[in-house]
């Protein structure tokens, strides 16, 4: 799946906040830097016309840290760039709050299947020419106040520009904003265009230049979720010239610049990251004609090493070809058992180093890692701690494996955690419940493969895609989930997994009756006494959805939706086409 010559020609620029290069690189929080990640590793392995650009996080995102009752208490993720990067021997400078603010970019390599490398640049403000404020703006992921966060959104965003055209990239490079943190690179593009002569002097023609250069990916279904910043701030620290055609181009709406909006009047093409997803949007923002592209994983990542080696085996193009994974349906039972049991015998080594806490390697073990926010609804299980205890007791064994971080100011996320903690300790003795600290990409690489259902419970219509259950399902392992996000799509009643609730409006009591009558009626019952069938259930989530939810999918239609649309590609001389 190499890309053609005539493909090549372009450059496609994606600029995330954050992205998960590597697990010993923290330079990401959750999904939607583990996202950046995947998709880069699929450009990689695609050779598609790609680089990446991020931010250094000299201090990552944070350290967690639990205590016995799961109070969340945080430290510094430092770590050394020198260790994994490259630095360049350039520097370029932008502007905010009208000091120069200089930057250098760091250079890491991300290598897929054929040796093929994709750079990616990451932004640092971190030298001695600059104040001792500047040079913060490159240490916290999401950490700081409104004021540090559009500072640092500058950096990104103004940043991105100047350094790509510093290190010699195509000054027709195509820009893939990565959700809306990186908008204000539209305005650095634009500032190109009239030549130093100013954002005022900008023509509907210069408009339409850029807008001819972008494509804008959202993430989040709330508006509550997207980043706004008041007009006073916006000058302070753009200056008079920015706001001003901010609020010209009417992405000000009430007297705060709406970075969505930004991205969104910049863009010629524009995606939710799942069809229920690109339908919320659409209903959030009437005037923009939003598309889906529903997100996917990078199934080498995220393929844990005995059902590699067994997909080799039975089907020897899929790391080459995802699609071939669609033949896991002709994999013998006993062997998807086999990788399976191997697979959860090292969770469960790896969650005795981590806790002490010995679980057993044949009870039904439940999944669940995402980020310790309120609409995910993690204690939502323990809702009646009684039934739970009798299901376990009278139709199986039951244990559960918990994992994630509530970012450091969401003291709602952190009373989430400490109620689970709670009905760990009513449990004890009859469900055994572990709480992993520090979850990561390390720990999560074991946990969806080891696991032998992932549950998903969020509040309706809150997620917006989620990948979670992505990864597991390349792993044999089925979900258990809200029809919300991607799972409208990979759900199959019985088939992939299992639906909590019947997709309408969201009742909760209604989901919570739906959670246990699946668990205590259908999933233990067949895990126990018809592990063929369970098998069974296992191979079609691998087949089904692991051969459909990964970013190599993902990433080709991005470029032939997003990036190099059929209408395009016709306008290709036929000489350069081989």
């Amino acid at each position: 799946m190499r890309m053609t010559p005539a493909v090549l020609r372009s450059k496609i620029a994606y600029v995330s906040m954050e992205a998960g290069l590597d697990p010993d690189i923290p330079t990401y929080s959750g999904g939607l830097g583990v996202l950046s990640g995947d998709t880069l590793r699929a450009a990689a392995d695609l050779h598609a016309p790609m680089v990446g650009v991020t931010l250094l996080h000299r201090q990552g995102y944070f350290r967690q840290h639990l205590n016995e009752a799961g109070l969340q208490s945080e430290g510094p993720d430092t770590w050394n760039p020198s260790d994994f990067l490259e630095r360049l021997p350039i520097q370029v400078t932008v502007t905010i709050e009208g000091r120069p603010v200089r930057i250098r970019p760091w250079r890491y390599l991300v290598r897929g299947i054929t040796g093929h490398t994709i750079p990616v640049y990451l932004l640092d403000a971190g030298l001695e020419e600059n104040s001792a404020f500047d040079r913060t703006l490159t240490d916290h992921l999401y950490g700081g106040d409104e004021h540090y966060r559009l500072c640092q959104e500058a950096v990104l965003g103004l940043g991105s520009v100047a350094v790509l055209h510093a290190i010699g990239h195509s000054p027709d490079m195509l820009y893939h904003m990565n959700e809306g943190h990186s908008a204000l690179l539209t305005l650095a593009l634009l500032e190109r265009r009239t030549k130093g002569q100013g954002l005022r002097a900008a023509r509907d023609a210069d408009i339409e230049a850029v807008r001819s250069h972008c494509v804008f990916t959202t993430h989040t279904p709330v508006a509550a979720g997207h980043d706004v910043f008041p007009m006073a701030m916006v000058r302070q620290v753009l200056g008079e010239e920015c706001a001003g055609a901010i609020e010209t181009m009417g992405c000000s709406p009430g007297g705060t610049l709406n970075m969505t909006r930004l991205a969104l009047f910049f863009s010629r093409y524009i995606n939710g990251v799942a069809m229920r997803h690109g339908e919320i949007s659409r209903d959030m923002f009437p005037n923009h004609p939003i598309n889906a592209i529903t997100n996917g994983v990078h199934a080498i990542t995220w393929t844990a090493p005995p059902f590699q080696r067994l997909f080799d085996r039975f089907m020897s193009q899929w790391r080459r070809d995802n699609l071939y994974l669609r033949y896991a349906r002709g994999i013998p039972l006993e062997e998807i058992r086999a990788a399976h049991a191997e697979a959860k015998s090292a969770l469960v080594a790896e969650v005795e180093r981590r806790t002490g806490v010995l679980l057993d390697e044949k009870a039904l073990t439940l999944g669940f890692a995402r980020r310790a926010a309120v609409y995910k609804r993690g204690p939502l299980l323990f809702t009646d701690l009684e039934r739970l205890k009798r299901m376990a007791r009278e139709v199986g064994p039951l244990q559960v494996i918990y994992g994630g971080k509530a970012h450091p100011n969401d003291q709602p996320g952190k009373a989430i955690i400490q109620e689970i903690f709670k009905a760990a300790d009513a449990l004890v003795g009859q469900v055994r419940v572990v709480y992993l600290e520090d979850y990561d990409m390390t720990v999560a690489q074991k946990l969806v493969a080891g696991v032998d259902v992932w549950l998903n419970t969020p509040l309706r219509p809150l997620e917006a895609s989620g990948t979670s259950g992505m990864k597991a399902a390349l792993n044999g392992v089925p979900s258990l989930s809200v029809l919300d996000g991607w799972w409208i799509e990979g759900h199959l009643e019985g088939v992939t997994g299992w639906s909590i609730g019947n997709g309408h409006e969201p009742d909760s009591t209604d989901e919570v009756a739906s959670l246990y009558e699946k668990l205590e009626s259908v999933i233990l019952p067949l895990f126990y006494q018809r592990p063929d069938e369970f098998a069974a259930v296992m191979r079609q989530a691998i087949a089904v959805n692991g051969s459909f939810f990964n970013t190599q999918r993902m990433l080709l239609q991005y470029l032939t939706n997003a990036y190099f649309p059929a209408e395009e590609m016709l306008q290709v001389p036929a000489d350069s086409i081989p």
